[in-house]
């Protein structure tokens, strides 16, 4: 015999969180970061040197490379989408701009398919609270409604959301095609058209995207959990949506195949205790707030997954946990496969909301207003003191550790980041006074907080932030550089490089407007045409064996400002000089 649901919930404990709120919830949280900066070192910045070489004609567009580079992922899609938006921009609009527009609308794409699957997952009638002797327990779609926008705080206020969810890189792709095959399958019993495109649309799209096997997995194991559930759909709908996954699951290979992005990137599980403490640290504080709660809500509704006749609005989920995170454990950028969890763990966590306890709840909002309000405090004291140089502790901090950063003040920003902080303030004062009820209170500070951190960061900070991860000010320092050495003009001129990687290549490229060559492929009476090498200084050892040593002179080593693990040698040929 199924258990009653631990859920009892009251009408009035679903009221609706305006739409508008979560909208601005939304915005604030996805629209920062998206203008005012430059592509930040790294993934995105590697992952737009290949865009840019497909926008400009150097690439092929089915097997994508850069001076001879291949991506580190097989993905295409990706790539595509940032090349056509650079295609397509307007020329007042930089290619870096550009590239990042597609990615910002696959984040609230994410965030609206989390939203509409776990509407689905809550109507569902193992989902729904205790009905009443009398009436007045919760109604099915203000109930449904009220998780799905708890799940959509949850998913916000995760901190590992942050910072991966705004690079314009592959990963953040397959997030937003996880999130769509979750909602496909999650709404597959009331709409199955619609579900069935939401399907087909998220597990190809994980095939462009770098992830093949990992969507042959989910398709596997969705119409599996679609095969075994009887209390959804009847026995024959379940088959037929278990074999169409199964197709999907197929097709997906067989592109796979035809497209050679079939590759497995898996090691053996760490047997080094030190490794498996990183990695749990990582889960940690990469799904904190979520996986609290997440844990809560296996607890307290363990009788609807534990027994027979489970509950899909909580087997879903854990489905596509387990897979992400086991899939974490045998990859080598844990933290980017970990992203992909963040959808399911928001599902779990928003199903703890109707059996939190109020000491919980309190417990949940005197942590996050002390944690964030703490945060925004130090961001704001060290914005103070970049502008003024008072206090002084944190102004010596930042001079030593972004050497040559000359602050700005930018009376947007300001305005921004203060409008900000006095919402925060209000929103603060509006949990603790009015709308106690409402089952959403719970992740309305958390949510808030994470919004308001990162608007700050990327307001307050941005120009710090822009000059210590983007390579731009690297460049003009080289450039200035060179102009000591060389008056004449640096645009289009070539300039050889060893041991350099894509995205320093790519800056260069974009940022300098130089002809970047690769030494190893450059002949050697070619190499006397680029009056400039750039050596990494990891690889001076070897430069002897690439060009001829006595017809370059050394300029000087450069070190990237606000990194000391990143410089080169510049050398200048001795025919240019």
């Amino acid at each position: 015999m199924t258990q009653p649901t631990p859920a009892i919930v009251p009408q009035s404990a679903v009221r609706r969180l305006p739409r508008v709120a979560l909208w601005l919830f939304c915005a604030a949280y996805v629209l920062p970061g998206l203008f005012g900066r430059e592509p930040w070192k790294g993934n995105e910045f590697t992952a737009f040197g290949h865009m840019l070489a497909l926008a400009e004609g150097v690439s092929d567009w089915f097997n994508p490379s850069v001076w001879g580079q291949a991506p580190e992922l097989d993905a295409l899609l990706p790539y595509w989408l940032g090349a056509w938006a650079i295609q397509m921009a307007p020329s007042w609009m930089s290619a870096g701009l550009a590239a990042r527009i597609p990615f910002a609308l696959l984040l609230g794409l994410t965030l609206a398919t989390t939203w509409h699957g776990v509407y689905y997952l809550a109507l569902s009638p193992q989902a729904q609270p205790v009905p009443f002797a009398f009436g007045g327990e919760a109604k099915p779609k203000d109930y449904a409604r009220t998780i799905a926008d708890g799940a959509v705080l949850a998913l916000i206020a995760c901190l590992g959301l942050t910072l991966l969810s705004h690079e314009a890189s592959p990963i953040l792709t397959q997030l937003a095609f996880v999130s769509c095959a979750f909602y496909g399958v999650a709404a597959l019993p009331y709409h199955p058209r619609y579900s069935l495109l939401a399907l087909s649309v998220g597990l190809l799209g994980l095939c462009l995207s770098g992830a093949p096997s990992f969507a042959v997995l989910m398709a596997a194991g969705s119409g599996f959990l679609c095969l075994l559930d009887r209390r959804s759909t009847s026995a024959k709908t379940g088959r037929q949506h278990a074999l169409w996954l199964l197709a999907m699951g197929l097709a997906v290979a067989a592109l796979a195949s035809v497209l050679d992005v079939w590759h497995w990137r898996l090691h053996a599980l760490h047997n080094d205790w030190s490794e498996w403490r990183s990695l749990l640290r990582l889960m940690a504080w990469f799904t904190w707030p979520a996986w609290p709660l997440a844990v809560w809500t296996l607890w307290r509704w363990r009788r609807q997954w534990t027994s027979l006749h489970w509950s899909r609005h909580l087997v879903l989920p854990m489905w596509f946990t387990a897979l992400t995170v086991s899939t974490a454990m045998l990859t080598h950028s844990s933290d980017q496969t970990l992203l992909l969890a963040l959808p399911a763990f928001a599902t779990l966590a928003a199903f703890a909301l109707p059996t939190l306890r109020r000491s919980v709840a309190a417990l949940i909002d005197w942590f996050t207003l002390l944690f964030f309000s703490g945060c925004a405090f130090i961001i704001w004291v060290i914005w103070i003191a970049m502008q003024t140089g008072w206090p002084s502790q944190p102004a010596a901090n930042v001079a030593r550790l972004a050497p040559g950063f000359v602050p700005s003040f930018h009376w947007l920003a300001f305005v921004m980041a203060l409008a900000a902080t006095i919402v925060w303030a209000w929103l603060v004062v509006w949990r603790t006074a009015k709308h106690r009820h409402a089952l959403w209170k719970s992740l309305v500070l958390p949510a808030g907080g994470a919004a308001l951190c990162w608007l700050l960061l990327l307001t307050l900070w941005l120009p710090l932030l822009d000059f210590a991860r983007s390579y731009k000010p690297w460049v003009q320092q080289i450039q200035s550089i060179m102009a000591t050495q060389d008056a004449r003009e640096t645009q289009n001129v070539c300039l050889l490089s060893y041991g350099l990687d894509v995205g320093q290549m790519t800056a260069f490229r974009y940022h300098g407007g130089f002809d970047v060559k690769v030494a190893e492929t450059t002949p050697t009476e070619q190499q006397a045409r680029c009056p400039w090498l750039l050596v990494d200084n990891d690889s001076r050892p070897d430069l002897g064996h690439v060009v001829r040593l006595n017809e370059w002179t050394r300029v000087r080593t450069i070190r990237r400002p606000s990194d000391n693990n990143e410089d080169v040698t510049l050398y200048h040929h001795r025919q240019a000089q």
